[in-house]
């Protein structure tokens, strides 16, 4: 299970990654109230990296609750 602990690290630090290089008022945090500008559309490379993190925080769940189950 060597390669899966690996792997776990790798996609926890690419999801950090990808988290770190959206802009501050793209999050969840303006659907809270955290931005002024209303609705934002994503186009081009922030798009790319949107879903790159929903990608990421996908397998981040999937191995997590993998691991949880597993290693019982």
């Amino acid at each position: 299970m060597l390669w899966f602990d690996i792997t776990f690290i790798i996609v926890s630090i690419a999801l950090t990654g990808v988290i770190l290089m959206q802009n501050r008022s793209a999050g969840l945090g303006s659907a809270f109230g955290g931005g002024s500008e209303g609705f934002h559309v994503r186009r081009g490379s922030e798009k790319r990296i949107f879903q790159a993190t929903v990608i990421f925080a996908l397998l981040f769940l999937a191995m997590a609750f993998s691991h949880l189950f597993l290693n019982q």
